[in-house]
């Protein structure tokens, strides 16, 4: 995905975005209401009079305004309700929320439609014929606010729950995994181990702020690479932290010579096809979907919480997302490389398992319930996938027990531990 298309795809993420096109639509139908009189020449066998449609407008106005200011401080609530019980990681997504979105532009764009549509109307702009296409319309905007508010009062049952968040988690991680197992390396090759930074001679694309890659343009980098007649070998991923001047990238030997000053706006191109923010994002990082589970089940096992059935959730959560990453994809770099020259490191399953489950394994090594399930879920992952995949899965299962042993006050929960470790 390109850039562009990458920050379009973040844009209309937000809520105002949505809400500000359908406001606009709203109001083009009841302006466009007021000259429909020269596109419907012939008299119509009824008519509309002004104080039916300017009273129901009228309702729509109130309504739609309390209705929305309602909905804005349910919205607040329930990310508040997230922040504290879940994570504040996790309310990105809910304000990213597609139906929440939907309901509140149709309600602005409702209110704007009758707005514009009662002074269009006091003014006197719209004819016999204006006024009932005005009618219709607003009948057609009753239609969607009625079931704008039955689909807004389900979501309202659900919107801030713990389980409804961490759904949405594990959807965006599943997303995540799913594109990266299609495309391994971006887009791109496998980066050699053997390749690292040359201590000198080869150019390097540097940081030029502080935070986290969020996304990675391969195709940019790849014009950079046929412009310069080499290859480019990335060294941060999305999801890694990055400071001013770190190394992004390094240029491999060129099979020619570009001029300082080509070779310079190459290099910049190259740096604005990273992009880094202050927070990292789920869509090309796998690894923070990851992390996120794994923290809403560290402050469910804090001793203020003490939830630990939520910890055992998001412990059957995070087998099932490895299973799909044990399962593996259908990668597309198999038949086709669209950026051959770009070489990318690939996500190792160590890291994945360190995201998954350590952190679990350390708030809850006291607990019985929560490690039982942890060796179980460790126990069917380590049968899974190629070597690496269950060499992983084992280790991360010592580590869990090492912990546990050092815990756990009750020899007789030790016991029962080591006693399903060991079958």
């Amino acid at each position: 995905m390109s850039k562009w298309k990458w920050l379009m795809l973040q844009l209309g993420r937000v809520l105002w975005v949505r809400a500000a096109l359908i406001g606009v639509l709203g109001i083009a139908a009841a302006g466009l209401a007021a000259v429909v009189e020269r596109f419907l020449p012939w008299p119509l066998p009824f008519d509309i009079a002004a104080g039916a449609v300017d009273s129901i407008l009228s309702i729509i106005a109130s309504s739609m305004l309390a209705v929305t200011t309602f909905s804005l401080s349910v919205m607040t609530s329930a990310y508040g309700a997230a922040t504290s019980n879940v994570t504040p990681r996790a309310t990105k997504l809910l304000m990213q929320d597609r139906v929440t979105h939907n309901v509140l532009s149709t309600f602005i764009g409702s209110f704007l439609f009758s707005i514009v549509g009662i002074v269009v109307l006091k003014i006197g702009a719209y004819g016999p014929r204006g006024r009932a296409v005005l009618f219709l319309v607003t009948i057609g905007v009753l239609v969607l606010i009625v079931l704008s508010l039955l689909r807004w009062i389900d979501h309202l049952t659900r919107l801030g729950r713990v389980s409804e968040t961490t759904d949405r988690v594990e959807q965006a991680t599943r997303t995540a995994l799913t594109e990266r197992l299609n495309h391994p390396y971006l887009g791109g090759q496998a980066l050699p181990e053997t390749h690292a930074v040359p201590a000198t001679g080869a150019p390097l694309v540097r940081s030029a702020e502080t935070g986290y890659v969020l996304h990675v343009d391969l195709s940019a980098l790849s014009a950079c690479s046929e412009k310069w007649g080499a290859d480019i070998y990335l060294l941060v991923v999305p999801g890694a932290f990055v400071h001013l001047d770190t190394p992004l990238a390094w240029v491999g030997p060129q099979d020619e010579k570009l001029e300082s000053d080509a070779r310079d706006a190459c290099l910049e191109d190259m740096r604005r096809a990273f992009a880094i923010g202050p927070e990292r994002s789920f869509d090309q990082d796998p690894r923070f979907g990851l992390a996120v589970l794994t923290e809403i089940a560290s402050r469910a096992l804090s001793p203020g919480i003490n939830d630990s059935g939520t910890a055992i959730d998001v412990i059957g959560r995070n087998a099932r997302l490895l299973t799909l990453w044990a399962q593996g994809g259908q990668p597309q770099e198999a038949t086709a490389q669209p950026h051959g020259r770009i070489f990318v490191p690939a996500l190792t399953c160590d890291d994945l398992f360190d995201d998954a489950f350590r952190i679990i394994a350390r708030d809850g090594a006291a607990q019985i319930e929560v490690q039982l399930r942890l060796q179980k879920a460790l126990a069917a992952l380590a049968g899974l996938g190629d070597e690496a995949f269950r060499a992983a899965a084992r280790r991360q299962s010592e580590l869990a027990m090492a912990r546990a042993e050092a815990s756990m006050a009750l020899e007789a929960d030790k016991a029962l531990l080591r006693d399903f470790v060991q079958s």
